[in-house]
């Protein structure tokens, strides 16, 4: 199966009416990605997963990070 990407304006009809054409010909499987999440989006994730590390200064942490 071949696969096509579009991408087109949203807000101009004639693009939009388009789309609509091809996808109520039934030959058309569409498939919509979901939209990337932006680095804060994925900075808080980390910290709501307990994936972030604090240090009181940044002696302590080249430290920790030179006795790994």
């Amino acid at each position: 199966m071949a696969t096509l990407t579009i991408q087109y304006d949203g807000r101009n009809k004639t693009a939009r009416s388009i789309v609509e054409m091809l996808r109520s010909l039934d030959i058309f499987h569409v498939v919509e990605t979901p939209a990337r999440k932006s680095g804060i989006e994925l900075a808080m994730e980390d910290k709501a997963a307990g994936r972030v590390t604090t240090w009181d200064s940044p002696q302590q942490m080249f430290d920790t990070l030179m006795a790994q």
